[in-house]
């Protein structure tokens, strides 16, 4: 029998209600296992791009369940993860998934991790799930229809000057490329109120979703990072994108209150927070 849902149009509701309810559920599984299911002596199962640079055995696992149930629903859909997860489809939507986004923070036993996890029909984000099961929290966004955070409605905090905004930035792990962070750091923190490192791309975009960052900015992410959580963002009223006139990539992705990302988006510019 064929999919009534397959070859249904970008803004179907009926279509990105059924990816909401699939997104949210998926991300309750693989929050649960990765709570509950945590060993006491977790250690690094590999690499990637520097020794710091670490994946777990519970990383593979949680996408594992994800693209599991998700190819079960709808097994003509793609898939973009972080840990490999990589397929085509054949329906025009694709998941794109990071499941512990934050792993350094899963690794030590702090609380700052995520499952993400976000629907793309032809290739525009729809959907957006960021559940961060030590905060008791889940946001969730469809394109067009608001940002929740447990299911109330959430928007961006009301925008004060550059220099009273508390921004959320994070750091690579390859050292140079650390280097360079440090010194684009050095001279945007005394033009702001204060930084904030928590550890987790979709945690601190939700953040900036909810009120609690007025904005955030990062190089090097990729769209597991970010995909959910920009969405999230853009749909609480942040403004998002990358450097001038592009969207946000693994160049640079900077997200805020509209008035403080007009501030901040070519300051990070000038300051070639978007190269090495």
């Amino acid at each position: 029998m064929s999919d009534p849902l397959k070859d249904a149009p970008l803004h179907s509701g009926e279509l990105k209600d059924e990816l909401l309810a699939l997104a949210l559920e998926a991300a309750r599984r693989a929050g649960e296992l990765l709570r509950d299911g945590r060993p006491a002596d977790l250690g690094v199962a590999a690499t990637k791009s520097s020794p710091i640079d670490v994946v777990t055995d519970m990383d593979i696992a949680s996408e594992k369940l994800i693209t599991g149930f998700l190819s079960e629903r709808r097994p003509e859909d793609g898939f973009l993860g972080e840990e490999g997860a990589s397929a085509e489809g054949s329906s025009g939507v694709r998941w794109v998934i990071d499941p512990i986004d934050g792993t350094v923070n899963y690794l030590y036993g702090l609380p700052s991790w995520a499952v993400s996890i976000a629907a793309q029909k032809d290739g525009e984000t729809v959907v957006g799930v960021v559940a961060a099961p030590m905060r008791g929290e889940t946001s969730h966004a469809v394109l067009g229809g608001g940002a929740f955070l447990n299911n109330a409605p959430i928007r961006v905090r009301p925008a004060p000057p550059l220099s009273q905004a508390l921004i959320g930035t994070g750091f690579g792990y390859v050292a140079e490329r650390r280097a360079a962070q440090a010194a684009v750091l050095g001279s945007l923190l005394p033009r702001v109120r204060d930084i904030r490192r928590g550890g987790s791309a979709a945690i601190d975009l939700c953040d900036v979703a909810c009120g609690r960052l007025d904005a955030y900015y990062e190089r090097g992410l990729n769209p597991w990072d970010f995909a959910a959580g920009e969405l999230i963002a853009r749909e609480a009223g942040a403004r998002t994108a990358g450097r001038p006139g592009e969207p946000a990539s693994h160049e640079l992705t900077v997200a805020g209150s509209p008035a403080v990302f007009e501030a901040l988006q070519p300051l990070l510019e000038d300051l070639g927070a978007w190269h090495d």
